[in-house]
């Protein structure tokens, strides 16, 4: 793909978001004519009045927020006008600045349906235990464009989902992984197949090594099928023993056989399940899901160059973020678990297992993305004492639930009360869970679904779920 000139090119950004808005900056200092498009502003451009007049015939590049799919009606005039369409992502990759060394930071790039944002963290902290400048950006965070720019970053910890990596096209990663992948955001990508290969473009040019997930063949497959740079080696993750050419788990210790010197006969120690002990579930035991997460951190970082012992102080120094099986309160016996990250059945899937059978009186839905959940409800409904019903799109949960578990009691929470619906769902998980043994039941918010339906973000749902759990314990 050609690559215009952006001093005086006529630029639309599409999406006035976060990423929008730091595009358009960086794009205003390098001599771009940026035109400002969005339909939920009042201030700018919509797409209609856009596409209304001339503009997009003399456009020279579409910068599209990852928020539009590929058959919005504004991407699909600029195809047909063989007008070029970016990523905020790929805009970071054409912009970037050298740092101090001489050349532009290395990106050490991650994806996948669940566990992004947790790897990116810990792969930062370890970044950081090693001496390097380093930030987690990307998806959740700061836009990679501003990273990119930044001449004072040694190395980038970048978290990419599969909507930024669609029209990325120019990335060569350090190193890259896919932690996982699972049906998701099928609403935009049409199919599994596309969702994948949109996922697989993460490995595109990989340059040192290509982390996948040993228990997910996909994962390798789409190592398998990416074009990388010659001598670029493929590592896999497992949370069992692992192979030559793997990091994974002996014991309760990480090891690496994937980068150290002897690996042919000797694992390298990078860390125990202890060094983890933050991350621990109710049980006092380290999830499987977080013990990979720590391996793909600790490969990538490896992959770039840090020692063991880098991997073990920054796994040992991780504190997780906020709404990822974070404890809220207990109230009357039951503890209530805010888990709002988990926006999809795979992510649910994990949470749930983490508690005790028949333990669980679990909150969810929201928005499906087209996604089904007959195995999520097949494979967790040992865990249910109760369910009760959020959001738009409570059929395919309600279904599922009838099929897989019908002896199970389910509550639905009518959609349109959206500013309480947090207080009237906590109310009804409370009346579940009564009559239980104090201790024996916990209240979990893992909705298996997006947020937008209801609330700003997967944030605001966790914070007004805790918000309702406070007001509970107030009410005595």
């Amino acid at each position: 793909m050609a690559v215009p000139d952006l001093e005086g090119a006529r630029v639309v950004v599409a999406g006035m978001g976060v990423s929008g808005r730091a595009a358009a900056e960086v794009l205003a200092s390098r001599g771009a004519r940026v035109v400002p498009v969005d339909d939920a502003a009042g201030d700018v451009l919509s797409t209609d009045e856009l596409l209304a007049g001339d503009v997009l015939d003399r456009t020279d590049l579409v910068v599209a927020s990852p928020g539009l799919a590929p058959h919005h009606p504004l991407l699909r005039a600029a195809t047909e006008r063989s007008v070029p369409v970016w990523s905020e992502v790929e805009l970071a990759w054409q912009v970037r600045v050298a740092t101090s060394g001489g050349a532009p930071a290395p990106w050490l790039a991650v994806t996948g349906t669940n566990g992004k944002t947790t790897t990116v963290g810990m792969l930062e902290s370890i970044l950081q235990a090693a001496g390097r400048a380093t930030a987690a950006v990307g998806n959740v965070g700061t836009p990679v464009v501003l990273a990119a720019t930044d001449p004072t970053l040694d190395v980038l910890a970048v978290e990419l989902s599969s909507f930024q990596l669609h029209h990325t096209y120019a990335m060569s990663a350090q190193a890259a992984a896919v932690l996982n992948v699972a049906a998701d955001h099928l609403d935009w990508h049409g199919t599994l197949d596309a969702y994948a290969a949109a996922k697989g473009r993460i490995y595109e040019r990989a340059q040192v090594a290509c982390v996948y997930n040993a228990a997910d063949p996909m994962t390798e497959h789409l190592v398998r099928e990416a074009d990388v740079v010659d001598g670029c080696v493929a590592v896999g993750f497992t949370t069992g023993t692992p192979s030559v050419g793997q990091v994974g788990l002996v014991e309760d210790v990480l090891v690496d056989r994937g980068f150290a010197r002897l690996r042919h006969t000797h694992a390298a120690e990078l860390g125990t399940l202890a060094d983890l002990h933050r991350l621990a579930g109710p049980d006092g035991a380290v999830p499987p899901h977080v013990v990979a997460d720590a391996l793909a951190a600790g490969a990538l970082a490896l992959a770039h160059g840090v020692e063991p012992q880098d991997v073990r102080d920054g796994l040992r120094a991780y504190a997780p973020g906020a709404h990822r099986i974070a404890p809220v309160d207990v109230v009357d016996g039951v503890a209530y678990v805010d888990d709002s990250k988990a926006t999809n059945a795979h992510a649910a899937a994990a949470s749930l297992a983490s508690f005790a059978p028949g333990s669980v009186v679990w909150v969810a839905g929201g928005l499906a993305k087209g996604a089904t959940f007959d195995e999520l409800v097949a494979s967790r409904r040992d865990r249910l004492r109760g369910v009760v019903l959020i959001g738009a799109d409570r059929e395919p949960l309600r279904d599922a639930l009838a099929r897989h578990a019908p002896d199970v009691p389910v509550v639905e929470v009518d959609p349109g009360d959206t500013g309480a619906v947090m207080t009237l769902a906590v109310h009804e998980a409370r009346r579940l869970a009564s009559g239980a043994p104090a201790d024996a039941v916990t209240v979990l918010l893992a909705p298996a679904c997006a947020s937008m339906d209801q609330f700003a973000s997967y944030a605001e749902r966790g914070d007004r779920f805790a918000d309702a759990v406070r007001a509970l314990r107030e009410e005595g």
